[in-house]
């Protein structure tokens, strides 16, 4: 009797085994999950886990709309990391039904019923119809606020989850030191500390703090790792060219802040090339420092079609499969897609081309992450969920109050802004960026909001009379969808010269003039071919507009000048002509609500640069933390930067004073507190963003003239005093050493705070 019980409990172990494994226990550890299946996997499932599956047989559905597999049903039986439904486009809720019935079959179809991930962009927003845009990525960048920004994105990761998202590719952290590149505009700054507290908060907002994401939340792909933001001569996917210090003060910094401080789970390579070895294929880059060094658990992804431009582009491997060999053996675990590079990997690991630990390693990391995600607990959303938060009242005002947060006040003569409702009866809005709504790039088409013109409209009512006029052509083609593969055409010089006359007519009846120019997403984009191009060689306003801008403000009325754009234009004219200048970058979909706000000083503006703004192409690199050795001014120009970094004005005056170091000499290790008063001199209230900057004045290796290491947003009433406290602690102060490791050497360092990088209070801290 005890041996037949005891064959019965063996029986029955095994028989619940099968029917719940231990894969399937949320009780148990990510880890021992991970491994309970992976031992579990054929060779041809895990591979399907690296790759997507994209199903274009329209018999895959039947009339029920409940999925099937259709023709395909054989190879989605060993599963995907992600399945893509191509057919006609379908409304949210279709959507929602469809991304259901694709995870049902997945779960109860394929062998071991691993759930697929559901990919979306989210660089300012969750990127799909009817969702909520918020400001571009290098706008957010410009508010400072990086509570706002994590309420940003956790409403896009709301929005992105109750449509069955799991996975976002974003935030981008590439700093924006190349202002011809056409992504500029995805950027949040230039400089790595400021885009390590803004990535941070980007991925709290989408990832939320736990460790396993609960179904409000989803994973986050930093990208591009690495160096993807100064390309040689600013052509998207250009070699970077720069020294491993360099390398990893700068373009790695941002990377490894948000993997250790903010338990990111995903990271995408970037396309171009460090040190002559692709990014895709860089064994240095993505194993030796990101897992071994940084301690990154998550899983590497290739971008779109990464792995092809090894073989396509960089001529560094001789065929699509042998550039996905070179990839996994670097690190690289996931195919996002492109000429199925990772198809042969059966064959591979079966020859011995790719060692089977490589192949389980990047299972592992794929399936970890699905754990993470709560794939396997929350496979299912509910379209009632996302109807009520898609775009929904809160979401709309936080898209305004980022918007109100971006804008930033370049100019401001003899109190232009913002203006006196009482003494203006017609109003003037003018300009090629006036009456459309630009949102930038990764946004979804057709693109919906608030123009300027609309926003300035709805402010005035009967109070005032809006008069319009285009001004000139930006582009003749008017779809401005950065999807396009098409290039800008310019207007002639004839057309443009008949929209100015008509604009001039429209200035002189007016009481004053708001005019809009700048870009649009056809001028400053992605450029991913010759049919779609988005880099520059100058950074002047394209096509007629400074000749518009010339005769507006020659009728003399005032003018106030808004920059709708995705990366810095050189405006040297309107710098020395124009009263008003307001760069705006792109809004969001409260455009035009913000706007008007701003103009008429319902909001004070308190954005700041986190971009140097540059006089030519000439002075370029033009970041603000250059090396000392980079002081020789040019002949025949000046050769200070426009606007400095972290400039900003507002309608109200702030005064900086007693600035205090407690204690002024320190060990290396140890600790210093920084105070500095902070006063409104003004009539407005308004927020001001205080910023801390160090200087280590005699250093080997070299160190910049100064480097941000913290800021404040704080709120000023009239006449307010506000004491702003930072904490120098010894990882503001390190830098890498001769060895290549992070130290803080001994010596003097400058303690510097102030309202932009240019004008700072100073104090010496001793180093011992």
């Amino acid at each position: 009797m005890k041996r037949l019980l005891s064959f019965l409990l063996i029986v029955l172990v095994a028989c619940n085994s099968v029917h719940h494994p231990a894969y399937k226990n949320a009780s148990l550890s990510v880890d021992a999950r991970v491994e309970d299946l992976l031992k579990r996997m054929t060779l041809e499932e895990k591979v399907a886990q690296l790759q997507s599956f994209i199903c274009k047989d329209s018999t895959a559905w039947d009339s029920q709309g409940n999925f099937t597999g259709g023709k395909d049903s054989s190879v989605i039986y060993h599963g995907a990391g992600i399945v893509y439904a191509i057919g006609k486009p379908v409304n949210p809720r279709e959507a929602v039904r469809r991304m259901n019935a694709i995870q049902k079959y997945l779960i109860e179809k394929s062998r071991l019923g691993i759930p697929s991930f559901s990919f979306a962009e989210a660089l300012h927003g969750y990127m799909a119809p009817g969702a909520t845009s918020f400001p571009q990525a290098i706008a957010l960048g410009s508010t400072w606020d990086t509570a706002l920004v994590e309420q940003v994105f956790t409403a896009a990761a709301l929005e992105a989850r109750s449509r069955g998202v799991t996975q976002v590719l974003s935030p981008v952290l590439d700093l924006a030191r190349e202002p011809r590149w056409g992504r500029t505009e995805e950027c949040y700054s230039e400089d790595p500390y400021l885009v390590s507290r803004i990535g941070m908060a980007a991925v709290f907002g989408l990832q939320g703090r736990e460790k396993i994401l609960d179904n409000k939340h989803v994973i986050v792909t930093l990208k591009h790792f690495a160096g993807h933001g100064q390309p040689e001569g600013g052509r998207n996917i250009a070699p970077v060219n720069y020294s491993e210090r360099e390398f990893r003060s700068n373009h790695l910094y941002p990377f490894e802040m948000v993997v250790k401080k903010a338990n990111a789970q995903s990271i995408m390579a970037s396309y171009n090339e460090w040190d002559g070895v692709p990014n895709h294929v860089n064994h240095k880059l993505l194993t030796d420092i990101l897992r071994d060094e940084w301690g990154f658990k998550g899983y590497v992804m290739s971008d779109g079609g990464g792995m092809d431009v090894v073989f396509n582009d960089h001529h560094a491997a001789d065929s699509y499969s042998d550039a996905g060999r070179l990839s996994i053996i670097a690190g690289l675990d996931y195919d996002l897609g492109g000429s199925g590079c990772f198809t042969k990997l059966v064959e591979q690991v079966k020859s011995g081309k790719v060692p089977q630990a490589a192949l389980d390693r990047a299972v592992r990391n794929v399936l970890r992450v699905k754990f993470t995600a709560g794939l396997f607990e929350h496979p299912y959303v509910n379209a009632d969920t996302m109807e009520m938060v898609t775009n929904c009242s809160s979401h709309k005002s936080l898209a305004l109050k980022a918007a109100q947060e971006a804008m930033i006040l370049l100019k401001n003569e003899k109190n232009t802004l913002p203006f006196d409702t009482l003494k203006i009866k017609n109003l003037a809005v003018i300009g090629p960026d006036a009456a459309d709504i630009h949102l930038g790039g990764y946004t979804n088409p057709p693109m919906k909001g608030v123009s300027v013109l609309e926003g300035i409209r709805n402010f005035a009512g009967k109070r005032m009379n809006v008069l319009y006029a285009e001004g000139c052509k930006l582009t003749l083609n008017k779809e401005c969808n950065w999807l396009v593969n098409e290039n800008p055409i310019m207007a002639d010089q004839a057309t443009d010269d008949k929209l100015i006359t008509e604009a001039v007519n429209v200035a002189r009846r007016s009481d004053a003039v708001v005019l809009v120019i700048g870009e649009n997403e056809l001028i400053c984009r992605e450029a991913w071919s010759d049919e779609h191009r988005g880099d520059r060689d100058n950074l002047d306003l394209a096509g007629h507009q400074e000749q518009l801008a010339k005769a507006i403000l020659a009728t003399g009325k005032p003018v106030v000048v808004l920059l709708i754009n995705g990366r810095p234009i050189t405006v040297n004219y309107l710098a020395q002509a124009a009263p008003a200048i307001v760069e705006c970058w792109y809004l969001g979909q409260e455009t035009g609500h913000a706007v008007a706000d701003v103009l008429f000083g319902r909001v004070s503006p308190s954005g700041k640069l986190t971009v140097t703004i540059p006089r030519s192409v000439g002075q370029l690199p033009c970041y603000y933390d250059h090396k000392p050795s980079r002081f020789r001014n040019y002949v025949l120009a000046d050769s200070s930067p426009l606007w400095p970094f972290g400039f900003g004005l507002s309608y109200t005056t702030f005064k900086y004073g007693n600035l205090q170091l407690q204690p002024s000499e320190i060990p290396a290790n140890g600790k210093a507190e920084v105070s500095v008063d902070v006063t409104n001199t003004g009539k407005y209230k308004a927020d001001e963003i205080v910023q801390l900057y160090i200087h280590d004045v005699v250093s080997l290796p070299t160190r910049p003239v100064k480097e941000l290491k913290d800021f404040a947003r704080i709120s000023l009433n009239p006449g307010e005093t506000k004491t702003v406290k930072f904490t120098i602690t010894s990882d503001k102060l390190e830098a890498f050493g001769m060895d290549m490791k992070r130290e803080v050497q001994p010596g003097d360092f400058e303690i510097m705070a102030g309202g932009n990088s240019a004008d700072l209070l100073t104090k010496v801290l001793k180093v011992k």
